[in-house]
């Protein structure tokens, strides 16, 4: 059964509540691009966030660049920190993790909490560089010491993992409920987590699923995930098998290839849906196309046993030799097996 802990956000901004409706939007470009021809900073940073997320404006990052960046020469950290997430993420410009770890840097000698983070996270997922969990939690610190959620999400992690630290479960408890208090949800999941393996704390199911729902239910994926995985194994609820495959599809809609392969795994075990190899072979091809090395060994067992497809040896060893690539050291097994029976 996968279950997921939440390690890292993908994007280091937010995305700005916008109250009015797309009229209004678009009549507060025009209002912005005429404040920025006269070098509002506000103004220029605003029309290079509207571009960024295509808000009242069709998404073009070019376009956004260009603005974040006459905000970056005016020395505004949000925009400095933006410019830099598009770098890292290869969005209007070529990807650059040096220059992002540069724009980042500025952003945070001038004060950006959101530019801390965000130099944490390329030197904690090695971004360009080689992982330095050090330098990594450093940062974290002095966000977090400015109450950034993100950073106080990654402290936990830190600590849960012996990244940059020693590890220790109490610290990583506190940072966890510290982020709960912002109103984090996927600190609410890893908080779940910690009651789901004992770490720290008594092993307490009922605790770990009450902290999955809470954290499913404010949008985070992991959290989606294990909920399902409690729902489907009986821990911390009776198993409904519904439930399970309810939040399983929350989290594959949002692209959680693990939550795909719990998916597959329901239409081939014929838990509470009719045995149907096709759909599970649909989804662990989903998964596998993101990369997934279990839906991979997964589609393996399925061509090596001739399950809702015809037995295909060659295909098997394809996608055993795929996963085992990944690391999948059942699928290395599986090689080794086909191997023999065939002689």
């Amino acid at each position: 059964m996968q279950y997921k802990i939440f390690q890292f956000f993908l994007m280091g901004v937010c995305l700005t509540t916008w109250c009015m409706g797309n009229g209004g939007l678009k009549a507060s470009v025009k209002s912005y691009e005429k404040a920025a021809a006269s070098g509002d900073v506000g103004a220029l940073y605003n029309l290079g966030r509207m571009y960024h997320y295509g808000n009242g404006v069709s998404q073009d990052y070019a376009k956004a660049h260009m603005w974040y960046e006459k905000a970056a020469a005016l020395n505004e950290s949000q925009a400095i920190n933006d410019l830099g997430v598009m770098y890292r993420e290869g969005h209007g410009c070529k990807q650059n993790p040096e220059q992002a770890l540069l724009l980042f840097e500025k952003g945070a000698h001038l004060g950006n909490a959101q530019a801390m983070f965000n130099l944490g996270r390329l030197y904690g997922m090695g971004q360009g560089f080689p992982v330095d969990y050090v330098q990594a939690k450093n940062w974290y610190e002095q966000a977090a010491a400015l109450n950034n959620v993100d950073a106080i999400l990654s402290l936990g992690i830190c600590y849960h993992f012996g990244q940059g630290v020693s590890q220790d479960y109490a610290q990583a408890r506190s940072w966890y409920e510290k982020a709960v208090d912002l109103g984090c949800a996927d600190a609410m999941n890893n908080l779940g987590l910690l009651y789901e393996k004992g770490q720290g704390v008594a092993q307490d199911y009922v605790q770990a699923a009450y902290w999955y729902e809470k954290g499913a239910v404010g949008g985070s994926v992991a959290a989606m995930l294990n909920l399902g995985a409690s729902y489907h194994c009986k821990r911390g609820f009776s198993q409904d098998y519904a439930k399970a495959k309810e939040w399983y599809e929350k989290a594959a809609a949002l692209n959680s290839a693990d939550a795909m392969v719990n998916l597959g795994m329901l239409f081939y075990c014929a838990h509470g849906v009719r045995q149907d190899y096709a759909q599970a072979k649909s989804w662990f091809e989903k998964a596998a196309s993101l990369g997934n090395s279990n839906a991979m060994n997964n589609l393996g067992l399925l061509y090596w046993k001739g399950y809702g497809v015809d037995k295909d040896n060659a295909q098997a060893v394809q996608w055993f030799e795929k996963a085992a690539f990944c690391g999948h050291t059942i699928a290395q097994n599986n090689i080794k097996n086909i191997s023999t029976n065939a002689e």
